[in-house]
């Protein structure tokens, strides 16, 4: 049987999926918005962006296959069959999803026993996250903001997160929402009503500026910010749906609220 030996990967997931596969060789590409590994900017040609990419430049690779991500990329993914080269676009919205995406990851290279092993460490993580937060006594209000002009919550996984690590999303009536402008909370003030005991900020790939948040008007009154319950994750470690989500972005989630737990503890005694 036959596998892929030239993959151009347009979304960052798919080169650390196939770097922790020990796939690596297979990749002729990236996106310029990978960074994990970090050794991949510095060994693989970088050939588009995410959203908008230039086709001569992913062809000059000579893939045997683009992997790509979401309706973000199927307007590329569309022209790039119309050049004759094959295409796979995922779209995992979810922990199984993630897990699903690096089975079939797996199995484009034939590296089946090395994509089950992963699979196995990643569902570990997230059980072991999953049985700490049961331990927990009672559940924080979590509020994750992705993006802060317009005010925007966390996309699925993230808010699957939350609750795995035993917090409850705030904006889980948007998180369900693919498209990023209908997670876009139309007035902030909904926030303060929402009253989060935790703020989480992850601002797509820009520095969160928490100075910022705290001089909105009227989010004195929020209990994240009176209690200091503000807290960054990088948006490598938890906006893209690939192994990192569940090694960095749920274990960073899991510590934060268990650290609410222990202050709460601290507060009632």
């Amino acid at each position: 049987m036959s596998f892929y030996r030239r993959i151009a990967c347009l979304s960052t997931e798919a080169v650390e999926t196939l770097y922790a596969l020990g796939a690596e060789d297979c990749i002729a590409g990236i996106s310029g918005f990978t960074v994990k590994p970090a050794r991949a900017r510095a060994e693989k040609p970088k050939i588009s962006g995410f959203s908008s990419s230039r086709i001569e430049r992913i062809l000059a690779v000579q893939p045997d296959l683009v992997i790509g991500f979401s309706n973000l990329q199927a307007d590329i993914c569309r022209d790039l069959a119309k050049a004759g080269v094959e295409v796979h676009l995922f779209n995992q919205r979810s922990m199984a999803g993630i897990l699903q995406m690096v089975r079939v990851m797996a199995a484009l290279v034939g590296r089946h026993e090395a994509g089950e092993t992963l699979v196995l460490q990643l569902q570990q993580q997230i059980d072991a996250v999953r049985e700490r937060a049961a331990g927990f006594e009672s559940r924080p209000r979590v509020y994750f903001e992705e993006w802060n002009e317009p005010l925007m919550c966390g996309i699925g996984w993230v808010s699957e997160a939350i609750a795995l690590a035993g917090g409850i999303d705030v904006f889980a009536d948007l998180a369900c929402h693919h498209d990023a402008g209908r997670r876009i909370i139309a007035e902030p003030d909904e926030v303060i009503r929402r009253a989060p005991d935790i703020v989480l900020a992850s601002w797509c790939g820009k520095k969160f500026q928490p100075d910022t948040m705290r001089k909105r008007p009227g989010w004195d009154v929020v209990p994240a910010l009176q209690h200091d319950m503000l807290f960054e994750i990088k948006s490598p470690d938890i906006l893209s749906p690939g192994p990192s989500a569940v090694t960095e972005g749920l274990q960073q989630i899991s510590a934060i609220v268990a650290n609410w737990q222990q202050r709460r503890k601290g507060i009632a005694s």
